[in-house]
Order: C-alpha cells, then sequence, then structure tokens
C-alpha cells in the first residue's frame, strides 16, 4: 500500500484523482474492476498523471480483477508514450492476465503492429502460453505482426 504526501502531488494529480473517485492517502486504491489511478490514468492517456503516480511510489505491477496490469491499458489504447514510460519503470512486460494473455498476446490478436514492435524491444517472453495453450506467435492476426514475432524468435 503506497501512500503519499499531498505536497507531493501537483494540483492537477489530486483533483483528477478525487474526481475519479480515488482518495489522496492511498495511492493503490482500487476503483471499479479493481483498476488502481495508475491503471485508469494509463487507460485515459494522462501521462503526466501517470508519470507522478509512478514517481509517488504507486504499485507499478498492481493488476485488477482481471490481472490486466497498466501496460495493458497503454497497449490497449495506442499509448506509445505511456508504454515507453511504464516499461522504463520495469512495469512486468510478461504479466498474464486471467486467461493467461500477455500484452504481447494482445497485441499480436488486435494486429497492432506498432505496439508488438515497441513490446519487443523490451525483449518479452515469447514462450508463455495462455489457458488454451496459445503463444503470441499464434496470435498473429497480420502478416507484418507475423514477420515481426518470427523474426524476434530466430
Amino acid at each position: 500500500m503506497s501512500s503519499v504526501n499531498q505536497v507531493k502531488l501537483s494540483s492537477e494529480t489530486r483533483e483528477w484523482l478525487i474526481a475519479k473517485g480515488y482518495g489522496l492517502d492511498n495511492l493503490d486504491q482500487r476503483g471499479e474492476n479493481g483498476d488502481t489511478a495508475l491503471m485508469k490514468a494509463t487507460r485515459e492517456g494522462m501521462y503526466s498523471v501517470v508519470k507522478e503516480l509512478i514517481d509517488a511510489g504507486a504499485d507499478i505491477n498492481a493488476t485488477n480483477n482481471d490481472h490486466n496490469n497498466a501496460l495493458w491499458f497503454a497497449c490497449f489504447g495506442n499509448h506509445y508514450d505511456l508504454m515507453k514510460l511504464l516499461l522504463a519503470a520495469n512495469i512486468d512486460i510478461n504479466n498474464q492476465n486471467d486467461n493467461g494473455a500477455t500484452v504481447l498476446m494482445y497485441g499480436a490478436s488486435a494486429g497492432k503492429t506498432e505496439v508488438v514492435k515497441l513490446l519487443l524491444e523490451h525483449h518479452p517472453n515469447m514462450n508463455l502460453k495462455n489457458l488454451d495453450d496459445y503463444k503470441a506467435i499464434d496470435f498473429a492476426s497480420n502478416i507484418e505482426v507475423l514477420r515481426l514475432l518470427k523474426n524476434a524468435t530466430q
């Protein structure tokens, strides 16, 4: 549980937290679907809020009720700046959600070529399998993603 001194957070971040129903005394407080403020800010593409939360000690590897971490939401929203920020802060790139899916599997299945490229720069585990025994390469939904994943495994 990360507690924070309110003066460390900008007025923008404090106001955002309050507006979204999060308290100022626990950065890892759970909201809807178990999402932390870090996850919600990432989903909304709020770079300055995400950066402040990380700098203030929010649990970067917290997962919600579906066992997704903030990186999932950055990938889902194509927030490349947030993906880079989270990866630089050492978020778990290999986190597996309740279905065993990783962000790489998600990016591959959604045909998100740029997301896959960025993730591959950070060396995710290519051998992880979801609950149905599939790897990221099995989810490649377009030829570009397939080539990227094939080249990464050689």
